[in-house]
């Protein structure tokens, strides 16, 4: 990078570092370290929801997503806005009216301590791997394009937001991730009107977009129905996005603390109910334009040379060895390719649209695409056998890849400020969520009952200090995750279902009691992981599969063995 790329980088965050610790001045109690005294507008409430839900991985991943396999990604959202009209007539009254710090709480005041505890176990299990791919994913990426040290990065990503997160907990984190936002969203603007810029002076917008759609980068609706009917190992379509992205969303800003803690601190039920249903309507269409940048990006290498993988450490990698001459001949082909489809796109952009000539030449690029894709296919085959099976995966390194080539100095130094802000934004967020689930439900409640506001507060500190060590450990030690959008979601598939499920019985089964769901979210939990593990069936099912079988066995648990037992069952 160049002197103004780092100057603009560590301006931008030193001054996210400044704002942070300065907006943390908050209350010495556990009101105000972890819920900023229950004061924010919805305005603030909404951003703080998406800058902890828009992470690193979001930026980095999604882009490439598009370039490699169209919009359809963005059907994962759609349930997204049903949930939310969900939570504000059912969870956030509730949740407000009862004053919790965390979600878990309502468990117990519902069923009984056993099943507070394991939900909230769950949580931390759950959010913990998740932040640590969270501080993985950027570091990883940018250690490898820069040169610099993993375990470096990983260290300075995680101990920089440290300092504000603890100093100045949940005010820090929501006013830290406003100015966040504003700063990732001009950058995002920036790149995609620069990659437009990029493209010949007789190709516009509009053009871009046709040549996106015609290679297949709109399939933003996808049945996942075919010959043979439904396929239930497709991971993206408008059925799994609406039906299992409603039981993922749905306990995703239910059930999880990250995002309960983010509009528990509003000050009233109407401020949290507006900052929930803008985020279903803002989320949906944002989604939508950081995957178009993929589809751009992908239309840019139409008219100019593009990598046959991302990764160029790999290539490195390969070069030096035996498979230097394979390598060499796959380059050479690809840039081949490349050279006669730069041609037809040419050609293409002269054409009326629908004309039989059009048609015709959009058939030949089509042809041409798909041999590339088996060109990069084969680079991929040969770096996961003589480097890593890990690093056989670029699709994380599209968009980053493009903005390092092509963007001129300074945007670059501002994007990859980017990487770091969203970063930050959702594992700041994380480590607060952590932190009060750890205080308010164990350490409160089966290590000291009376501590002092003086004493709440530094106790907090502390765990949001071990549990941001600890998230940056596991970020040391993760690896060959693939794509990181997917991975983090997959994860929180395994454990959403089975939480989401005790909620609902909480909200909906009166007459069931605690030991009833506890059972069931046990033996729910063992369904869902053994689904995963030995079925194909799409991972967004599994939050369906989770939620469905803790409500089904819970009923017949209580209508069967605990039928003359009352124990756990509370009314609110």
């Amino acid at each position: 990078m160049s002197t103004i790329d780092w100057a603009v980088l560590i301006l931008t965050l030193g001054g996210i570092i400044i704002y942070g610790v300065y907006k943390s001045r908050s209350s010495r109690n556990l009101e105000g370290y972890f819920l900023s005294n229950r004061e924010m507008p919805w305005w603030i409430v909404l951003l703080s929801i998406m800058g902890t839900q828009a992470s690193a991985v979001t930026f980095l991943s999604a882009p490439g997503q598009a370039y490699t396999d169209g919009m359809r990604f963005v059907q994962y959202y759609f349930g997204l806005p049903f949930a939310m009209v969900v939570l504000c007539i059912t969870f956030v009254p509730i949740f407000h009216k009862l004053k919790l710090y965390t979600a878990y709480e309502f468990l117990e005041k519902r069923f009984d301590v056993k099943t507070r505890t394991y939900t909230s176990f769950l949580f931390l299990l759950s959010r913990a791997l998740s932040t640590g791919i969270s501080v993985y994913a950027p570091a990883i990426i940018l250690s490898s394009l820069l040169g610099w040290n993993i375990y470096l990065t990983n260290i300075v990503m995680g101990g920089m937001l440290i300092i504000y997160t603890v100093t100045g907990g949940a005010r820090a984190v929501a006013y830290t991730q406003q100015l966040q936002l504003i700063i990732v969203f001009i950058g995002l603007i920036i790149a995609g009107y620069m990659v437009v810029h990029f493209l010949p002076a007789n190709v516009g917008f509009t053009d871009a977009l046709l040549i996106g759609g015609k290679m297949g980068k709109f399939n933003v609706i996808t049945t996942g129905i075919s010959e043979k009917g439904f396929d239930w190992t497709d991971r993206f379509n408008i059925f799994s996005g609406v039906i299992g992205g409603f039981f993922l969303s749905l306990a995703y800003f239910g059930t999880d603390q990250s995002q309960v803690g983010r509009y528990l601190t509003a000050k009233s039920v109407r401020e949290s109910r507006m900052g929930l249903l803008m985020n279903g309507i803002v989320k949906v269409p944002m989604q939508f334009l950081i995957l178009l940048i993929g589809v751009l990006v992908f239309t840019f290498y139409q008219f100019n040379s593009a990598p046959v993988f991302f990764n160029d450490i790999p290539l490195s990698q390969l070069r030096e060895s035996d498979k230097a001459d394979s390598l060499k001949l796959l380059e050479d082909s690809y840039s081949s390719l490349s050279k006669e489809k730069q041609k037809l796109v040419a050609d293409f952009v002269q054409q009326p649209n629908g004309s039989a000539e059009s048609d015709r030449v959009t058939d030949q690029m089509l042809d041409i695409q798909e041999k590339q894709n088996s060109l990069r296919e084969e680079v991929k085959q040969l770096v996961e056998k003589n480097v890593s099976k890990s690093e056989s995966n670029d699709t994380n390194y599209i968009f980053i890849r493009f903005v390092l080539d092509h963007l001129p100095a300074g945007l670059v130094g501002l994007l990859i400020a980017i990487i770091f802000l969203a970063a930050w934004g959702s594992i700041a967020a994380a480590l607060n969520s952590l932190a009060s689930a750890t205080v308010v439900d164990f350490h409160k409640k089966f290590i000291n009952k009376n501590l002092t506001d003086e004493q709440d507060f530094r106790v907090s500190r502390w765990y949001t200090l071990l549990w941001g060590v600890f998230c940056v450990a596991v970020a040391i030690f993760v690896t060959g995750l693939g794509s990181l959008i997917e991975a983090v979601n997959v994860l929180g598939s395994w454990f959403y279902g089975v939480m989401l499920g005790i909620f609902l019985v909480a909200f909906y089964m009166k007459k069931i009691g605690g030991n009833a769901v506890f059972v069931a979210a046990i033996v729910g939990e063992i369904i869902v992981i053994g689904t995963y593990a030995f079925t194909d069936i799409g991972w967004l099912w599994l939050n369906v599969i989770g939620a469905v079988a803790v409500v089904f066995l819970a009923w017949i648990l209580q209508v069967t063995i605990f039928a003359s037992s009352k124990q756990g069952v509370k009314q609110i």
